[in-house]
C-alpha cells in the first residue's frame, strides 16, 4: 500500500493548529508521513509574557515552539524557508528587505518545488487567497504553494530541483465563520469580551465562504492532540489569548470538526469527499 503523504506549505509557527492540526494527527496517527513547510518564524509575533522571548530571541523560541507543536500532532519534518515575518498589513515589518512577502517569487517557488518532488506528497496544504484574515505572510505563501504545485510536475523547469512530480490535490483548511459566530455567543453565555467580533463580518465578505468547501473530518479522537499542540505555542496564546478565554471543555466541543476546500483539480472542486485521500489510489 502507498504511504499517504501530506505537505503543509505555511507561513507561521502556529498556523499548523487551528485549520488543520487535529486532521494532521490523525493522519499522522495512522501512519501517513506529514512535512511541514514554514515561511518565516514568526519575529513579527506578539509576546504573551515577557519571560517567556525578547524581541531579539523571538525568532529562537517560535522555532522550537512550533518544533513542539510539530512532535505532537506527528510531523515528521520542518523545513523552514528562512524569511522574516512581514508583519500585519500596513505595518514597519513590512519593509524590511528580508520580510517574506518581499521575496522574489522565482526563488520562493524553487525551494517549494524541491520539497515536492523530494517528498512527492499526494496531498498539499495551503491557505485560501485570503489567507483567513488577510495576513500578508499568508495571502503570499498562498500564491507561491499554487505556483510551485504547478510547477513540481513540469518536466521543462529546473530539472537541477529532482525529478518532476505533481502532487494530486491541494487543500485549503478553513477556519469558517460559523465557528467564530459560535465561538461569540459561547463566550457572551459566560459574559466574555467580545470586541474581537467586531469586524468579523467584514473578514467574512473578504474571505473563503462558509459553505464551499469538499471535507469535513471529525477530530474528536484527536482533539487532545491538537489542544495539546496549541499550548506549545506559549508566546503566542497566553491566558488573555481569544482562544483561552473559554473553559479548555468548551473550546474543544467548538473545535470538534475541521473543514477543507479543494483547490485542485479544478474539475473537482463540487466534489463531496470521506477524507483528504479518498478516491486516490
Amino acid at each position: 500500500m502507498t504511504t499517504q503523504k501530506i505537505l503543509l506549505c505555511l507561513a507561521h509557527p502556529d498556523d499548523e493548529i487551528l485549520g488543520p492540526g487535529g486532521t494532521i494527527a490523525q493522519y499522522a496517527q495512522n501512519g501517513a508521513y506529514v512535512e511541514l513547510v514554514c515561511a518565516t518564524r514568526g519575529e513579527a509575533g506578539e509576546i504573551a509574557d515577557p519571560a517567556l522571548a525578547t524581541p531579539e530571541t523571538l525568532a529562537e523560541v517560535r522555532e522550537q515552539e512550533l518544533r513542539c507543536a510539530a512532535e505532537t500532532l506527528g510531523i515528521q519534518q520542518v523545513t523552514f524557508l528562512n524569511y522574516r515575518d512581514s508583519g500585519m498589513a500596513g505595518t514597519a515589518d513590512n519593509q524590511r528587505p528580508d520580510a517574506f512577502i518581499n521575496a522574489l517569487a522565482d526563488e520562493v517557488v524553487a525551494q517549494l518545488v524541491a520539497v515536492m518532488r523530494r517528498v512527492r506528497p499526494q496531498v498539499v496544504i495551503t491557505f485560501e487567497p485570503y489567507g483567513g484574515y488577510g495576513h500578508p505572510d499568508h495571502i503570499a505563501i498562498h500564491h507561491h504553494t499554487h505556483t510551485a504545485f504547478e510547477k513540481a510536475g513540469d518536466t521543462s523547469y529546473r530539472g537541477d530541483l529532482g525529478r518532476p512530480y505533481h502532487p494530486q490535490r491541494l487543500f485549503y483548511p478553513l477556519v469558517r465563520f460559523a465557528f467564530f459566530q459560535a465561538m461569540k455567543e459561547k463566550m457572551e453565555q459566560y459574559g466574555l469580551e467580545t470586541d474581537f467580533f467586531t469586524n468579523l463580518e467584514e473578514r467574512r465578505d473578504k474571505g473563503w465562504p462558509d459553505d464551499k468547501f469538499n471535507v469535513v473530518i471529525d477530530i474528536s479522537r484527536t482533539i487532545n492532540r491538537k489542544m495539546t499542540a496549541f499550548a506549545c505555542h506559549r508566546t503566542q496564546f497566553g491566558p488573555d489569548n481569544l482562544f483561552r478565554r473559554l473553559p479548555e471543555t468548551e473550546m474543544a466541543q467548538l473545535l470538534q470538526s475541521e473543514y477543507f476546500a479543494l483547490a485542485w483539480p479544478e474539475s473537482a472542486n463540487s466534489l463531496q469527499l470521506n477524507n483528504l485521500f479518498d478516491g486516490l489510489s
